[in-house]
């Protein structure tokens, strides 16, 4: 009994990640189980697939037809940047994200949409790069909005932001002391100090690593290894199973060691 579980379970794991996203998908659209269609998780889908060199039928299409729905340049970013990934230059939802674009270099109305404009224009203003440095804290990380408290999730993608913006040295340093002292003793790494780690947070921290030219921590691996489940998906985390195709696309992106923009 005991070799033909090991065999069922080994039959189990072989639907890869990828292979979970893509059955969740209806003429390119993705959704949760059970939940409607939605162009943002549509275009996480697609930028883990693509980071995995898996295909996407139909999403560029899909992802087209919604770009007049999307309102926050956050939301705009996202999509140009699967656009993007999809062979696809995305010149309406650039041409709006530049218009967000304020005279202190900020894009958008918070640190975020900066950094995530920056990962979509593929280029950093001189104003936007320095705005950006402005706001980082004392401690060396990011935060969401200009005062606001600084955690991994942002200081990854700040460190994502600087690899296109060719920003090196001390921020560069600071904000990957600052990530690396969101990883717990299992290895994962989590949002914000005292919350327990989560496979989106940990997925995060290794593709700002990799931008910032560091090597992630093995255990960081090892921990998203365990929250792997037999359908191919990723746990939330030890405790919760939620949101398995959002978990799922940002946990692909880091297991191929792409940092945004793929």
């Amino acid at each position: 009994m005991g070799g033909l579980a090991a065999l069922a379970a080994a039959v189990a794991l072989a639907v890869s990640p990828a292979q979970f996203l893509q059955a969740h998908a209806t003429n390119g659209a993705f959704a949760e189980p059970g939940g409607p269609a939605d162009p943002s998780l549509t275009a996480w889908a697609v930028l883990g697939l693509r980071a995995a060199g898996a295909e996407a039928p139909g999403s560029l299409s899909y992802l087209q037809s919604r770009e007049s729905s999307l309102q926050s340049i956050s939301d705009l970013a996202l999509a140009a940047l699967a656009e993007r990934a999809l062979g696809a230059m995305p010149t309406a939802l650039l041409a709006r994200i530049t218009a967000g674009e304020h005279s202190d270099g900020r894009i958008g109305e918070t640190v975020n949409s900066t950094i995530w404009s920056v990962l979509a224009l593929g280029r950093s203003p001189v104003a936007t790069t320095r705005y950006v440095l402005a706001h980082q804290t004392r401690d060396g990380g990011f935060a969401w909005n200009a005062g606001g408290q600084a955690d991994s999730n942002d200081t990854a993608a700040a460190l994502e932001m600087f690899r296109v913006a060719h920003v090196t040295g001390r921020p560069v340093a600071r904000a990957v002391s600052f990530l690396l002292g969101f990883q717990g003793r299992d290895g994962g790494f989590a949002l914000t100090k005292g919350r327990g780690s989560d496979a989106q947070s940990t997925a995060w921290a290794i593709q700002g690593l990799v931008a910032a030219g560091r090597t992630p921590p093995r255990s960081a691996f090892a921990y998203l290894a365990r929250l792997r489940r037999p359908d191919g998906s990723y746990r939330y985390s030890a405790a919760y199973s939620t949101t398995p195709v959002w978990v799922t696309a940002q946990v692909l992106a880091a297991l191929a060691k792409k940092p945004f923009p793929l």
